[in-house]
């Protein structure tokens, strides 16, 4: 069921007409005539939410606009069904009903502000952008819904990629509320030394690393940037310290950082501090990366039998699909004939069972995703989207 079909919010939301017919009810009107809009004011209210709770909205929309006419000054009305059509989709009808209220003029400083707050959020459902800017940026100057309206601006600029507005909207934003936006903050300059990486200006690129760093220490995101950097510049030993900063910030993004972290090892002949920092790893850090790293090391170092012993001690302490892949391609060149042939077998479905699998989720909305990304697709978070730990998945 859609969100604004449940009959909680639907409660909620429409307990202003409720309040609206109780006015009514409560003022004691004597004469027939009003008695009479009293009790059918009361009994469209119920029979428009009756629609509503069996999802019949084009019908509920309809008495509720009835309501609304029945009744122009009720301001608490108007704002709900422009809520409810926008979200229904049809924003253009959201925009009308909250363009109707800004015009009007018997209403207070207070509804007003109101109602250009919904009108903003309209305009960015429907991408006028400019407009909702706009509109955002007048109630910021006049101090009202501020902090709203400040996490509004900061998603458009998210939206246009204007890290520089981003950020200094996000200061705002934490100066007045007092909750930190360090976290984000560091993100918006991680953009930036990308931008700036990718087109070649290494020096600026680590200025916003520096900012990075200035509002969040332990950035894992920065030190990986600044990892890159050093391997750009061939400076392997840096490259190394960078990476592994970013395994020690937060050890989760450990399948991001092994493949250019081991790769840095082998270019700087650090072979063995590879192994001791993947023994480290593999003791913080549940999930298969590290161990099929290490497995690696053993066949190009001892062997494949020895790596093949140390893959299968792994795997009965952590099991894995992944693993047992691995596994299964480590011992297919040494069978042969009904065994070699059930091998391929077993090796087709591990490998069915992870098409398609999601091996990232989201740990604030939920989003899965097969592919790490840094701001979440779906809810705009950032640093949320996490690997998934099961026998399927890391």
């Amino acid at each position: 069921m859609n969100a604004w079909l449940d009959p909680v919010y639907l409660l909620f939301l429409l307990l202003p007409l409720a309040a609206l017919s109780g006015w009514l009810l409560g003022r004691g009107f004597t004469a027939r005539s009003s008695g009479a809009k009293v009790t059918e004011l009361s009994s469209n209210y119920f029979r428009g939410l009756n629609y509503l709770l069996n999802e019949q909205p084009d019908k509920a929309i309809e008495v509720f606009m009835k309501l609304a006419e029945f009744n122009r000054d009720t301001v608490e009305t108007h704002l709900a069904l422009g809520n409810l059509f926008r979200r229904r989709g049809e924003v253009d009808r959201a925009i009308r009903v909250h363009q109707h209220l800004v015009s009007r003029s018997n209403l207070s400083e207070g509804e007003r502000t109101v109602a250009l707050l919904e009108l903003g959020e309209d305009y960015m459902r429907a991408g006028l952008l400019d407009r909702a800017e706009a509109l955002f940026d007048d109630l910021v100057a006049m101090n009202a819904h501020a902090p709203s309206a400040l996490r509004h601006l900061i998603a458009i600029y998210q939206h246009e990629r204007d890290w520089h507005k981003a950020i200094d909207h996000a200061r705002r934003l934490e100066a007045m509320t007092g909750e930190s936006q360090a976290a984000t903050i560091a993100q918006f300059y991680c953009e930036l030394a990308e931008q700036s990486r990718h087109h070649g200006a290494r020096a600026e690129a680590r200025a916003y690393l520096e900012e990075a760093f200035a509002s969040q220490p332990g950035c894992v995101r920065g030190f990986m940037i600044s990892g890159y950097l050093h391997v750009e510049d061939g400076d392997w030993d840096s490259a190394v310290l960078a990476f592994e900063k970013a395994v020690d910030a937060d050890v989760d993004f450990v399948p991001e950082i092994l493949p250019p972290l081991l790769d840095s090892y082998a270019r700087s002949g650090q072979m063995e501090r590879a192994e001791r920092f993947l023994r480290h790893v593999i003791e913080r850090y549940h999930g298969i990366s590290p161990v099929l790293a290490l497995t690696h090391l053993f066949e190009q170092r001892e062997g494949k039998k020895a790596a093949i012993e140390f893959l299968t001690e792994q795997l009965r302490q952590r099991p894995s699909v992944r693993g047992m892949m691995a596994l299964i391609d480590a011992t297919l060149d040494h069978a042969t004939g009904e065994a070699r042939e059930n091998f391929l077998i077993l090796r087709d479905l591990t490998r069915k069972l992870l098409e398609g699998r999601a091996m990232y989720r989201c740990s604030h909305c939920g989003f899965g995703a097969k592919a790490h990304h840094w701001q979440c697709p779906s809810c705009k978070s950032w640093g949320t989207v996490r690997p998934i730990h099961s026998v399927v998945n890391e």
